[in-house]
Parts: structure tokens; sequence; C-alpha cells
């Protein structure tokens, strides 16, 4: 459902896709403006998805506070569980269906299988050297079971996982485009086999926005810098799924001066927080605006005032240090 420009070229469709877990912090809003800004730069259109698969963690009320977050930054989208529209439901815990229809698909291809390694073999390998940033690669420990070994293990009460097969070698590299970086080459194997859907039965994140993305029609995805590892996974399931992968641009992560990325135990610097103690939207937006380096100082705007500043070329390589004095920064320019 991409939409076109008056000489025919293709439109963006980006998209919000907070997961409802808490509050929106400032590292939050600095990933949301980024992707507004990269859509409607280009008269794209966006859609707004609640990535709800965590039931232990998910809240009606975040849900709620993310919409009255993203209003107040002045942020807006197309289509939304609040507007509807016709991709709907636009709540991942609406969408198992799909994610069905997606693995039976994998299955039937031989793409995919039962994994039995449980939380405490997974962590073991997370804390060997050499993990790296977006965990170690999975070894392929249950790839080779046979049906009989798998039925032993299940009398054992082992409920499996299910792992996409993604061995060295086969396949090569991935490309796509990054909108700051331009084409790259990447291969998926750095994450090993990984998992499409947990032992618990629920989804994993990287099937699921594979799935919505395509069947929403996302060709525009902006996201945090530490996902790029998990890109080339994405990107080969989206052509195993039969589609062309989203653009991307991945941007650098708001950390404190500590060099921790902000996630939501920065209470402080959630925008209901911020909005509390006095502080102005367009202070947020003009001092993300600065961190970006569209703006040659801080200052206070609107959103709207940042699109025809937005190249993405210009934010800078690297994280984004947030100074301990940002509330007295922002109070200032509000």
């Amino acid at each position: 459902m991409t939409n076109t420009s008056g000489n025919g070229a293709k439109l963006p469709r980006g998209r919000f896709a907070p997961s409802p877990t808490g509050f929106i912090h400032l590292g939050n809003a600095w990933s949301f403006l980024l992707a507004w800004l990269a859509c409607r730069s280009r008269g794209g259109q966006m859609v707004l998805r609640m990535e709800d698969l965590d039931p232990q963690r998910s809240r009606p009320e975040f849900a709620q506070a993310i919409l009255r977050d993203l209003s107040w930054l002045v942020l807006d989208w197309d289509e939304g569980p609040d507007k509807g529209g016709p991709h709907a439901p636009y709540v991942q815990s609406g969408r198992s269906h799909l994610y069905e229809e997606a693995v039976a698909r994998l299955r039937a291809e031989g793409l995919v299988y039962p994994c039995y390694c449980t939380r405490k073999e997974l962590r073991a390998l997370a804390s060997a050297p050499h993990a790296g940033e977006a965990g170690p690669a999975y070894p392929g420990t249950c790839a080779g079971l046979s049906e009989e070994e798998c039925r032993a293990r299940e009398a054992f009460g082992r409920r499996p996982a299910l792992r996409l097969r993604c061995p060295p070698g086969e396949g090569g590299e991935e490309r796509f485009v990054d909108l700051a970086r331009g084409e790259l080459c990447l291969s998926p194997a750095g994450l090993g086999d990984f998992a499409v859907r947990r032992s618990d039965h629920v989804w994993a994140y990287q099937l699921a926005v594979v799935v919505d993305d395509a069947a929403m029609g996302v060709t525009q995805v902006v996201r945090g810098e530490d996902l790029l590892d998990s890109t080339p996974g994405q990107v080969r399931l989206f052509r195993l799924l039969g589609h062309v992968p989203p653009e991307f641009l991945h941007v650098p992560l708001l950390v404190d001066e500590e060099g921790e990325r902000l996630a939501k135990r920065h209470a402080s610097l959630t925008l209901a927080a911020l909005r509390e103690a006095g502080v102005a939207p367009e202070a947020v937006v003009g001092w993300l605006g600065r961190a970006a380096g569209f703006l040659p100082a801080p200052a206070p705007c609107a959103a709207r005032d940042l699109l025809p500043l937005f190249v993405p070329g210009l934010l800078p390589r690297g994280p984004v240090t947030v100074p301990k004095d940002i509330l007295e920064r922002l109070r200032a320019l509000s």
C-alpha cells in the first residue's frame, strides 16, 4: 500500500513500534522523532503499532501513555490502534494468526527446527567470552535432532522454542540500504539460528516485526544502531517469506554520562516526568534536534520545523551523551 508522489516516485511508509512495557523516556523520544522526520520529510505515511508480545510486562495503561506522549510531542500518525486502518489490528497480541501462517510456511520448507535448550544453557552462552553486543551466536545445538530425540526431550517436560536455520556460509551475506550508511552487506550468521518463537509459545520479536512490517506495507524502519547486528537476519527472513525488505536508518543511542543506554530505569527522564517538571515539548524537540546535528544550537522548536533540516548524514556517529543537568537545560529552553 505504498503511496506515490506527483511525479510517480514511491513515498515511504514509516512506523512507530513501541512496546507498552513502561513510559516513554528521552531515548524513545529521540528514536520516534527521527522516525517521524525520516518519513514525513519525504511526504510519507506513518503507522503506529503496539508491540505488546510480552504478556508479563505489557500494560494497557502504558499503551495509553504512549499515545499521550507522542501527541504531546506533536508526532502524528495515519494508522494505529486509536485510528484504525486497513491493516488492523495494530497491536501484535491480535496478530498471532499471521505469525502462525509465516512459521507454517517456513516449517514446510524445512527452515525451522525445535530447540530444547534451557534458559540456563542459553545464559551460559551469553556469558561466554566474545559473545558480542548482540549476544552470542546460537551454535545449532538442536539443529540435527531426530524426531525420536525430540520426543525424548518432550517426555521429560521440555517445551521447544523454534529457530530459523541460518548456518554460516549458506546464502552468503544480505544486502540492504541504510539511509545514513548507504548499501550494506552483512551476514546473518553472526546471530546463529535465531528464535522465531519462544519455548513458552510467545512469538519472538524477530519474526513478529518482519511479518507485521511486510503486512502493513512498511518501507522504512528507523531504530537504534544497537539493532544493526540483527538486521541481516531480519532481511533474510523478509526474503524467505517472499517480501521486499524495507530501507533502514540505524540511529545512534542516547546514553547517560556513564555510557549506559537510556532505559526505563532513568525514570526522571520519562516524558511524563519532564512534563510534570514544567518542560515544554518544544524544548525536548529542540534539544534533540541539536543532538542530531540539525540545529546549530539548542532552541525550542516544533517537530515540523525540523522537516526541511532533516539530513540522515548529519547524524552523529556513535552514542550521544545526555548530560546530568539535562532537566535544567530543558527547563531553560521551555
